[in-house]
């Protein structure tokens, strides 16, 4: 999976928002919201290629988070973002 080329994270006081820049995201018409965590895992991987076991690991090694409950978590926002189509398979 890959970011695609044009959203970017911005912080908007407390909240992170996931926007469309550029020509290419002129159709998309809403942001993205994202908590802590999704911001962080966002940051980690944005310009690279990545699977939902490198969000795991990510997860694993920031937060004391049972390895099941971490994996529901990135698999929950793997699909999430391939939803509002702003990654990759």
């Amino acid at each position: 999976m890959k970011i695609i080329e044009g959203f970017r994270l911005r912080k908007l006081g407390k909240e992170h928002i996931v926007v469309g820049e550029g020509l290419a995201q002129v159709n998309f018409n809403k942001m993205i919201s994202l908590n802590a965590s999704a911001a962080y895992l966002w940051e980690s991987v944005e310009g690279k290629d990545f699977t939902v076991d490198d969000l795991v690991s990510l997860l694993l090694d920031k937060y004391e988070v049972e390895e099941e409950i971490a994996r529901r978590d990135a698999e929950a926002l793997a699909q999430a973002w391939l939803e509002a189509g702003v990654i990759t398979e």
